[in-house]
């Protein structure tokens, strides 16, 4: 087949957005351009690529297996390109990483701590939920990942590097606020506003109340760590997040951290990469930066 690069690019992102003009925005393309990469593709393949469904678009059985390789050869390319890269050195090269949404909080102060060491370095940065990390580690979208522990049965390399401890928060006049090792039971009469099934620090309330056989009243879920916080500052319940991301509320009095009997629920912090990456110069430098220097680097900022 007589197929260029630039159309597996195209055919790559059409394939992972099902969609010609995500695909043109994310390229920066005419979506008649996209369709016309895609068309001369099909014409050397000898088979279409997709198929529209009504108004959707979805991949043919040749379609995923084109895509299977186009993955594999970015990946090449992309290998390739670390390699020539660390014959430039740490001074240059740029970095994709992708941080769960309560690492957010600390993870930018890394980046920025780690690029004024090296100023010659760029990165990119994508602040997500704990399925699309997966799914992008899996996908080999990113260098690295910063999120709490990732299943045991995938292909990954989990180095931790910080503890992230999970506390009770509660509104300021919340009656067991200044109360000393409350029971867990007693937490059975509140109400609890939580992360979303699937998310990491769901997870980690989940098994370990479980664990003490306490059911909790978690009647409200939200998708972040903000909606939590201004839900419990606004009296609508109790909540449970990482004290990573409460250092603005607790300067400011809004929010207060419960004194709970066998809390916090200790979990880590992990560093996270495909078993068996060719880590680029910067990537693996800012790799040895975070592992070596991340609490100490925190502290300070």
């Amino acid at each position: 087949m007589n197929v260029t690069f630039r159309q597996l690019k195209v055919f790559e992102s059409v394939a992972r957005h099902l969609s010609y003009t995500q695909a043109a925005r994310e390229l920066h393309l005419t979506q008649p351009a996209v369709s016309m990469q895609i068309k001369q593709l099909e014409d050397h393949v000898g088979l279409p690529l997709f198929e529209q469904i009504g108004r959707k678009i979805f991949l043919t059985e040749a379609g995923r297996e084109m895509q299977h390789y186009s993955r594999e050869i970015a990946r090449q390319l992309d290998e390739a390109a670390e390699v020539i890269e660390g014959l430039k050195g740490v001074q240059r090269g740029h970095l994709t990483i992708s941080v769960a949404s309560t690492a957010n909080y600390f993870g930018t102060r890394l980046l920025a701590a780690f690029t004024q060491r090296y100023p010659g370095t760029s990165f990119s940065l994508d602040v997500t939920n704990r399925e699309s990390l997966l799914r992008q580690l899996a996908d080999n979208e990113v260098d690295l990942v910063i999120m709490g522990r990732p299943p045991r049965d995938q292909e990954l390399v989990a180095e931790d590097f910080m503890e992230n401890p999970l506390v009770v928060i509660a509104a300021p006049d919340h009656p067991l606020v200044g109360e000393k090792q409350i029971p867990l039971a007693r937490l059975q009469d509140e109400v609890f506003v939580v992360r979303e099934p699937g998310s990491g620090t769901f997870i980690a309330m989940e098994r370990f109340f479980s664990a003490h056989g306490v059911s909790l009243n978690t009647g409200m879920k939200m998708t972040s760590n903000e909606a939590i916080k201004q839900s419990v500052e606004a009296g609508l319940g109790l909540g449970i997040v990482s004290i990573h991301t409460l250092q603005l509320e607790l300067e400011a009095g809004r929010l207060a951290i419960l004194d709970v009997a066998e809390f916090p629920i200790l979990r880590h912090w992990y560093l996270v990469y495909r078993q068996g990456k060719r880590l680029a110069p910067v990537a693996e430098a800012f790799r040895a930066f975070v592992l070596d220097e991340a609490r100490e680097t925190l502290e300070k900022h």
